[in-house]
């Protein structure tokens, strides 16, 4: 399994609702509301949590339906943390339990914002166009962003 880097905790676990909000904030990722954390943080079905003196600074999940559909979200590290290779660290704890657990035609994607586009294809994701696109819905109500 993958290490942290000295001075950093890996663990094999969600963050809080809380640490999750916080970093998706700081990571500059979409928000959502503390209920819906709440609901959706349970249903992960493998999740990293990095730390450093027990501070949350930095997260990767992984979600489906267990057989056949798979997709890595909410990979982020704190700002004051970035540039040091701890993408790397989490989405490598992420690979591993993938390669191990997940039958031999599980289907694994991720949405990627450029440039951390990067990053994954250091892993093997290649982009899916122009075969297949993309393509994204998102609920808002109450005029909500």
């Amino acid at each position: 399994m993958s290490k942290a880097p000295e001075g950093y905790d890996l663990s094999y676990d969600r963050p809080s609702v809380s640490e999750y909000l916080r970093l998706r904030e700081d990571g500059g990722l979409s928000s959502y509301t503390r209920e819906a954390a709440e609901k959706g943080l349970p249903g992960s079905l493998f999740a990293v949590t990095l730390r450093k003196d027990g501070r949350a600074i930095g997260m990767g999940r992984l979600i489906g339906d267990g057989g056949c559909f798979f997709q890595i979200v909410d990979i982020v590290v704190d700002s004051d943390h970035r540039g040091q290779g701890l993408g790397k660290v989490i989405m490598t704890a992420l690979m591993d339990y993938i390669e191990e657990t997940l039958p031999d035609t599980a289907y694994v994607s991720l949405l990627a914002d450029v440039p951390a586009n990067q990053l994954y294809t250091q892993y093997g994701f290649r982009e899916t166009a122009p075969k297949t696109l993309g393509m994204s819905y998102r609920v808002r109500r109450n005029n909500e962003g």
